[in-house]
């Protein structure tokens, strides 16, 4: 387990209603800075609202986030950025004429003092190729740096996702369904990415697949129809009575 220093990401009683439904209600969330710490739930139970309210997608009407100590409630997605949080996103949104090298220059740049300009001086990117590398290999897809991000695998574009999150050099990493549609090969293999760039960094990601919940987070926070339902570790959580009822089901009793 992951030894943790303090409180990365806090939330006091977050709650989010759209026109009398509430999708999330007084939400007490803590996770441990440099922790994995797991959402999970049904369909419907509220987390990627949660998501979209902690990374400043949606405002919350009513409660507090705090960000490494600091209040950021009803900051732009932009502002909690340079806070040190960014998200990946449940469903893939690339350019797929653009290729994976020019994907992460893109978002080296637009993460540095250039800001995400219009064009690219053979210079700006001459300094960035170092980097630009060193993400890529890191998530494997070196032989595919200069592919069209079209042709990539499922899988491969994920990780394409993840170099993108990591190029933003976060401290707190959102991860929304990491392995979703995957086959099993891709999501060994993810499961094995995410372990490996988690070192240094706070990790919260929603997954459906329990064998992912339980391979790499430290804490597990349920969810069920806006609610904190249970909370512990893996092992915890999965023998709890309440979400046997409400998620897991007998299946995943293994």
């Amino acid at each position: 387990m992951t030894t943790t220093h303090g409180v990365a990401l806090r939330t006091v009683s977050l709650t989010k209603q759209f026109r009398g439904f509430t999708a999330v209600r007084s939400v007490d969330l803590e996770v441990a800075q440099g922790g994995v710490h797991a959402l999970v739930g049904p369909n419907g139970a509220g987390k990627t609202t949660l998501f979209n309210l902690l990374t400043g997608f949606l405002r919350p009407s009513d409660g507090t986030i705090v960000v490494f100590g600091e209040d950021v409630t009803g900051l732009p997605p932009e502002k909690i950025a340079r806070k040190g949080v960014a998200r990946s996103f449940q469903i893939t949104s690339l350019f797929e004429n653009m290729t994976p090298r020019e994907h992460v220059e893109l978002a080296l740049q637009g993460g540095s003092s250039q800001g995400l300009r219009f064009w690219r001086s053979e210079r700006l990117l001459r300094r960035y190729r170092p980097d630009v590398d060193d993400l890529l290999d890191r998530v494997g897809l070196s032989a595919q740096a200069d592919r069209p991000s079209g042709l990539l695998a499922y899988g491969q574009k994920r990780a394409l996702e993840l170099a993108l999150v990591l190029a933003l050099d976060p401290k707190v990493m959102l991860l929304d369904e990491p392995t979703a549609g995957m086959g099993i090969e891709d999501v060994d293999r993810t499961v094995e990415l995410i372990r490996s760039i988690s070192a240094g960094r706070t990790v919260v990601f929603v997954d459906h697949n329990m064998h992912v919940v339980g391979s790499l987070a430290d804490r597990v926070t349920v969810l069920q129809q806006g609610e904190i339902l249970a909370e512990g570790t893996y092992d915890d959580v999965r023998r709890d009575a309440r979400v046997v009822t409400a998620y897991l089901g007998e299946s995943h009793d293994a």
